[in-house]
């Protein structure tokens, strides 16, 4: 759009949804400028933060004096406000309404799920000092299992995405949450040759934007694996 100014995101990169946001950004192009949100130094307690968000959370889309929190939001309002290809959040009611399926759905499954793993494996034990109970972290894996059966055999079924024949929000939100348990090490999705399928179209749909946004997921794995 002429005359537009770049969209400011805040964002921390260890947080899934901030580069879903990121990734969406990039691979399609859209001017913007990239506010960092360090949550492990608690800057998103900070005063000018709390006015922009006072749920203290990130990602935060701020376009021309307009806020907007919340990834799934944001994402919708920047593919809708931006000349970007329809299948990322179609203009069919139908073909959209299959992807706000999936993003109604996300939140608590494939998000809460996936997040509670690296929670048990990265996060307490960082904060912490010790190992999580292992029960905790098999019942976390159980529930996750569940959450990757539905998006097998509801979402995929016989579909090269989540919605359709061409990649979407839904996609690239449930990437995200999906590649976070690799900071542990863990690849939930190493014994689902039909997810990894799915995963390895979205890699390369995503091109470059991909492996950038998840350079901080990477590292950590790196990590891990050095500890062994």
């Amino acid at each position: 759009m002429a005359g537009r100014q770049f969209v400011k995101v805040y964002l921390d990169l260890m947080s899934q949804p901030c580069r879903a946001v990121l990734i969406f950004l990039k691979n399609n192009k859209i001017p913007h400028t990239v506010v960092n949100v360090a949550l492990r130094k608690g800057e998103q307690t900070l005063p000018e933060f709390t006015k922009l968000n006072p749920m203290q959370k990130v990602p935060v889309m701020e376009d021309n004096g307009f806020v907007l929190t919340e990834s799934d939001a944001i994402l919708k309002y920047l593919a809708t406000t931006n000349n970007v290809p329809d299948h990322w959040y179609p203009k069919h009611p139908e073909k959209r309404a299959r992807v706000d399926e999936y993003t109604a759905w996300h939140h608590m499954n494939t998000r809460m799920h996936a997040a509670k793993v690296f929670m048990f494996e990265v996060l307490l034990p960082r904060m912490m000092g010790q190992p999580t109970e292992p029960v905790k972290i098999e019942k976390a894996l159980v529930e996750l299992e569940g959450t990757l059966d539905k998006l097998e055999n509801m979402f995929l079924k016989r579909q090269a995405f989540l919605c359709g024949d061409d990649i979407s929000l839904a996609d690239l939100l449930a990437i995200c949450e999906l590649m976070q348990p690799l900071g542990s090490g863990r690849d939930v999705l190493k014994n689902r040759p039909k997810l990894l399928s799915w995963r390895n179209r979205v890699q390369s749909a995503l091109a470059d934007s991909f492996d950038e946004a998840h350079s901080i997921v990477y590292r950590l794995r790196d990590k891990s694996k050095a500890k062994l």
